[in-house]
């Protein structure tokens, strides 16, 4: 994989050290990245802007990443998650997958293994994105009589 990736990401964990470190390492490979440091600032967020990728940590005060998952996916279905977490378990991966998370990894992530993943997040949106465009200009056309 190339060294940069050009990928906007919302990075969403109430540990602040271990976001700050995350994301200046992402911010190093290249990404711009946002940070909060809770589910309900994430969902504000998204609302605002665009992201690539959504990279969640799944226990949080408050809102936890299932939850988070949940409510940023009604409203910005195109958007791709990434649980992240440092207690895993499989029933809290399938019940994220379920809520459209694109991936879920444990704590400590391998930092390129994050960014494939972002990567392929990124990829991800962009072909559906590309897919809604060209249905969108079919049904333009129809309604044309040029």
């Amino acid at each position: 994989m190339a060294d940069k990736l050009d990928a906007s990401v919302l990075l969403v964990d109430d540990e602040e050290q271990f976001l700050q470190v995350l994301s200046e390492r992402l911010t190093n490979r290249g990404l711009h990245v946002v940070s909060v440091t809770s589910g309900e600032e994430a969902i504000a967020m998204v609302e605002n802007k665009t992201f690539d990728a959504v990279v969640v940590d799944l226990a949080m005060p408050g809102i936890d990443g299932i939850e988070t998952t949940k409510q940023i996916k009604e409203k910005r279905p195109d958007l791709e998650i990434i649980i992240l977490t440092g207690h895993a378990t499989v029933k809290a991966g399938i019940e994220a997958m379920k809520l459209g998370a694109e991936d879920f990894l444990e704590k400590p992530v391998d930092l390129n293994v994050l960014l494939e993943r972002i990567s392929n997040a990124k990829n991800k949106r962009m072909d559906s994105m590309e897919k809604k465009s060209e249905n969108d200009m079919k049904q333009i056309l129809k309604t044309k009589s040029w």
